[in-house]
């Protein structure tokens, strides 16, 4: 469904772009044609011979094209504008969850183990890399006021009062 509003939106862009593009053309081309052709003669200036038909076709194209053009890019905009801000929410969304299970495999690791918990044990228990995890214990860490412990081959422990 996503694709095809998605899709939806851009022929709507595409559209009203066109039939704007169309309007514009018709007045550019309309108010050429009613300027003077310079001729070496000032006598006649060449405004008594106007085609009345062709202008009368440029007004109507440049009048039905904004007609069209206006509602067909609102109708577009707004439609781009809602899936922009339904991807947002959706995001906002599955960041919550990823962090409502992060914070409770942390909670139960910091029960299961007496408040120690260290990023290679946290990191396998996440499934997360362990540059992501050590961030993520680093965060909680100085939001607990944690101690750290290094051990002879180098690797941190969070300790943390339970």
């Amino acid at each position: 469904m996503k694709t095809a509003e998605k899709l939806a939106a851009g022929w709507l862009l595409t559209l009203g772009f066109m039939f704007l593009t169309l309007s514009v053309s018709a007045v550019i081309e309309r108010n050429t044609m009613l300027k003077p052709i310079p001729s070496g003669d000032e006598a006649d200036s060449g405004k008594d011979f106007v085609n009345k038909e062709a202008l009368y076709m440029l007004d109507t194209t440049a009048r039905q094209s904004f007609m069209f053009g206006v509602p067909t890019m609102m109708l577009g905009g707004w439609l781009s504008l809602s899936l922009y801000r339904r991807s947002q929410t959706e995001q906002k969304a599955l960041q919550q969850q990823v962090s409502d299970r992060l914070q409770s495999i942390f909670y139960q690791m910091l029960q299961d183990n007496h408040g120690r918990v260290t990023v290679l044990g946290f990191a396998m228990q996440s499934q997360l890399p362990p540059s992501i995890a050590r961030d993520y214990l680093d965060e909680k860490a100085k939001e607990f006021n944690a101690n750290f412990k290094v051990n002879e081959e180098g690797a941190v422990s969070y300790h943390f009062d339970v």
